[in-house]
């Protein structure tokens, strides 16, 4: 992981420095934007009433585990895709493989990963920076242009101007497949949601969506629709159809992460939100099939492994359900398609149960692009626990420093950010969506949000 050479308390101090000029707080300590105006609300019996505070936490844990989950997934990420065309990489990896020797991905030349020479989780303690990844980095981009423009809908000038702005022209730029054909497209002129147009970008239904958009479901809480209306056009920036799709599952199941109570079972709760998601999939979609599919394998009480080795059989050996990627005679069979990933994301889901190790160890060890599922899910898992109950359920601290020019360019501070001021940010978009898009209200003085919900819809 790359590191700055500046000791870790000037990078913190600079850090706090530049939140400092994002937020004002008052004598009770709560958070109020400079940029917004806090309008009176008349609250409804019917309103859900949130937090701000507990979100400020909640927001710090979707930071936090998706960290964790991103760079433990990354350790076995390509090491098992299966043995169709070219690339063969033998039998794919089961919980006995926890913890013993990582083997090499498809790309590893022979050698294992370097994060961890064993399939293990991957930390960075209270003295050490979290760096970014392609599963963490657009998502702070958008946050960072709905802060700075001072708005919940991002414009197609707004998208190409951060991309412009904050991605490398050229490798090693930390893109691939869609994205790269979408930012190529950008450079060029083209505007999203064109950029995902598939007679400009072959590319549509590569999996990137997914893990650029899903935090804008935490921007709209309990209000799926409204996310997903707020993702839309990121999302198009480089999906389009059956990816479209399966981005937005993941933006409604954020959405409704906040429903999640901690006090009760947090399996039951899931399947609920799944359920209700997978409803936005065209009923003869391969997403909407493979969804019954693998949740009838789960209910059917066999183990995840099996579950996992029949989507391999059933989705890139077979073909059926109308996923054809392996006739495509793409390079590693598609290994990080839309389907593919969405599948293997839901056996970590399903067979984590809400358990945010358990959860993060079968995504890592599923197979295909492990980091994705592991930082989708555990960012939302760490979003309901929140910043302590992520550290308990670890036992251990960790650091907050983040490092967004590992893979990006063009933030203040050189780059380094704390996950603190990062929730701060989450908060006052939050505040923003919550009075233009949920016309609902923010009462400073109990530090709270009320959500109207009478007009939800799907």
């Amino acid at each position: 992981m790359k590191r700055n050479s500046l000791p870790l308390l000037l990078i913190i101090i600079f850090s706090v420095l530049s939140g400092c000029k994002n937020k004002e707080i008052n004598k009770e300590n709560v958070l109020v934007s400079p940029h917004i105006q806090y309008e009176s609300y008349t609250a409804s019996e019917t309103d859900l009433l949130i937090s701000r505070s507990e979100y400020q936490d909640k927001l710090y844990g979707f930071w936090l585990a998706q960290s964790i989950a991103n760079w433990t997934g990354l350790v076995t990420e390509m090491d098992k895709i299966g043995n169709i065309g070219e690339i063969k990489t033998g039998e794919f990896y089961t919980r006995a493989d926890w913890g013993k020797p990582d083997k090499p991905s498809i790309w590893g030349e022979g050698i294992p990963s370097a994060l961890s020479p064993t399939i293990d989780f991957v930390f960075e303690d209270s003295s050490g920076v979290w760096g970014s990844d392609d599963d963490t980095d657009i998502e702070y981009i958008y946050q960072q242009l709905l802060y700075e423009n001072k708005t919940s809908m991002l414009s197609p000038e707004q998208i190409q101007k951060g991309w412009l702005t904050h991605i490398m022209p050229e490798e090693e730029n930390y893109l691939w497949v869609s994205n790269q054909a979408a930012f190529d497209l950008m450079q060029e002129g083209v505007l999203p949601p064109e950029t995902s147009n598939p007679e400009l970008n072959p590319h549509w239904e590569m999996i990137d969506a997914q893990l650029t958009t899903e935090i804008f479901g935490l921007f709209s809480p309990a209000r799926p629709d409204v996310a997903r209306k707020m993702a839309l056009l990121p999302i198009q920036t480089t999906a389009r159809e059956e990816a479209q799709w399966i981005s937005e599952f993941y933006v409604s199941m954020y959405a409704q992460a906040i429903n999640v109570s901690i006090e009760d079972p947090i399996k039951d709760q899931l399947i609920k939100h799944a359920e209700y998601s997978k409803e936005l999939f065209p009923v003869d979609s391969y997403p909407a099939k493979m969804y019954s599919f693998v949740k009838s394998r789960y209910d059917s009480g066999i183990p995840w492994e099996q579950t996992r080795d029949e989507i391999y059989q059933r989705y890139q050996v077979e073909e059926q359900d109308g996923y054809d990627i392996t006739s495509q005679n793409l390079y590693c069979n598609g290994c990080f398609a839309a389907g593919i990933n969405f599948s293997a994301s839901l056996v970590s889901l399903f067979y984590g149960e809400g358990d945010l190790i358990e959860t993060i160890k079968i995504g890592a060890l599923t197979g295909w692009d492990s980091d994705n599922p592991t930082a989708t899910w555990g960012g939302m898992l760490g979003f309901i626990y929140g910043k302590e109950r992520v550290e308990k359920a670890f036992n251990r601290e960790f650091s907050e420093t983040f490092y967004i020019h590992r893979t990006r360019i063009g933030f203040d501070n050189d780059g380094y950010d704390t996950f603190t001021n990062m929730a701060e940010k989450g908060v006052f978009i939050t505040d923003r969506v919550v009075q233009e898009e949920l016309n609902g209200g923010i009462d400073l003085d109990k530090n709270v949000w009320y959500i109207p919900l009478s007009d939800i819809r799907k």
